[in-house]
């Protein structure tokens, strides 16, 4: 079987441009990173999702620099397929245009990864095109942006009237204009989506944007059962593993406690001739003068 060619952005224009769906999942380490691009996967997003599903935070805020460009460089070490996206995290970007390409220049030295994604429309145009002017290839995020929930009214579906749409809509265009190399958009109708869809030229990738985007991506743990609470409309579990975890941790305490584990087969031999001198070598030490 032929090596695959690592993906790039002509890659994923191209895909767009044939009608060819996009597939991208987020992935935080190397195990996982390397699992994916191995099934196919054509990006792969370092989410600064991190913080809800594997950081333990509440939410995406607290999230820092340094633990995105960590996991990042985890990812980046596995992958020789997947086109890699870096997820700038809350406050890394809206601050200054010059502060966002030291940072975004951070994902791409530090962590190895091939772009950044950020969250926002009209307000970080001015931004996008900094970081692009540093030769960064730049993802948007419009719809639900999960670092300003809380000026959205909170986690819900973005753009339901004709009016909140339409801004999606433009903004879009903003950031195409502005050179970004993707949109993500979430939590949005699924007409809306179709509309942009058709007007952008660059691939327009849909989670909870419905069925007419250019791809579609979802969070690794949604996917196989290994997040915990509430579970968006749109995620589909394709396993639960978390279920099948806690069986085999579970089996594996229980085997510990009555002795079963580790068997014979899990243990290592030595020479009978050997373990005869080291008696012989145990009994002639001597003893330590704390004893």
């Amino acid at each position: 079987m032929p090596e695959r060619t690592r993906i790039d952005i002509a890659s994923l224009m191209g895909k767009k441009q044939r009608g060819e769906k996009i597939s991208m999942l987020t992935a935080y380490d190397h195990p996982t990173a390397r699992l994916l691009d191995e099934a196919g996967v054509d990006s792969i997003l370092v989410g600064d999702s991190a913080g809800n599903v594997v950081l333990g935070y509440k939410d995406t805020l607290p999230v820092t620099m340094d633990e995105m460009v960590m996991l990042t460089r985890a990812v980046t070490r596995a992958v020789r397929h997947a086109f890699v996206i870096g997820d700038m995290p809350f406050m890394s970007f809206n601050v200054t245009p010059a502060k966002a390409i030291v940072n975004a220049g951070r994902f791409v030295k530090e962590g190895g990864a091939q772009a950044v994604k950020l969250e926002g429309g009209a307000a970080v145009v001015r931004t996008v095109k900094a970081i692009m002017g540093a030769g960064i290839p730049v993802c948007g995020h419009l719809g639900l942006t999960p670092q300003t929930a809380n000026q959205l009214g909170g986690y819900r579906v973005q753009g339901k009237t004709a009016a909140a749409a339409k801004k999606i809509f433009d903004d879009a265009i903003r950031l195409e204009d502005a050179g970004v190399m993707m949109i993500v958009v979430e939590c949005i109708p699924d007409r809306v989506a179709a509309a942009i869809a058709a007007r952008v030229k660059v691939p327009l990738i849909g989670i909870g944007a419905g069925p007419h985007c250019d791809g579609q991506v979802l969070v690794i743990n949604d996917l196989l059962g290994l997040s915990f609470g509430f579970s968006p409309k749109f995620v589909k579990r394709y396993a639960d593993l978390g279920r099948a975890i806690s069986r085999a941790a579970g089996s594996y305490c229980n085997d510990v406690a009555r002795g079963k584990f580790p068997a014979k087969a899990h243990s290592f031999e030595m020479e009978d001739n050997e373990f005869a001198r080291f008696e012989r070598l145990v009994r002639s030490a001597p003893r330590s003068p704390l004893r």
